[in-house]
């Protein structure tokens, strides 16, 4: 009896877990990192940007150009990137300039930082 309840518990925890992992994968976003130098942001985002991102939107007159800064760019190009990527996290590292965030930028200002991430659709 208590072997088929210590499975039960087990097969529990697993579906649990595996729930929750889903959830906080449908929930991420790829940012830059707010320690990440221009030179490296701007390598990244040429890199999204030539390998799948959806980059209209920051370009200028787009939905997204402003705030016109390497940093929200490029995190709305990294973001883009990592989606059309299925959100496998290895498509969010751009030379360490990125990161997995799991509060949503497009609607998060970060504080001291003033970015604002414009959301991908």
């Amino acid at each position: 009896m208590a072997s088929s309840t210590a499975k039960v518990v087990s097969l529990v925890l697993i579906v649990v877990g595996r729930m929750m992992m889903n959830i906080v994968e449908a929930n991420t976003w790829c940012v830059a990192r707010s320690n990440a130098g221009y030179g490296a942001l701007k390598s990244g985002l040429d890199f999204a940007c030539s390998h799948g991102a959806d980059c209209r939107a920051i370009q200028p007159g787009g939905s997204c150009f402003n705030p016109n800064t390497i940093q929200n760019h490029a995190s709305y190009a990294f973001d883009s990137y990592y989606q059309t990527h299925a959100k496998n996290p290895a498509a969010c590292n751009f030379g360490g300039t990125a990161t997995i965030a799991v509060t949503n930028p497009s609607i998060y200002i970060f504080p001291f930082l003033s970015i604002y991430m414009c959301e991908n659709n």
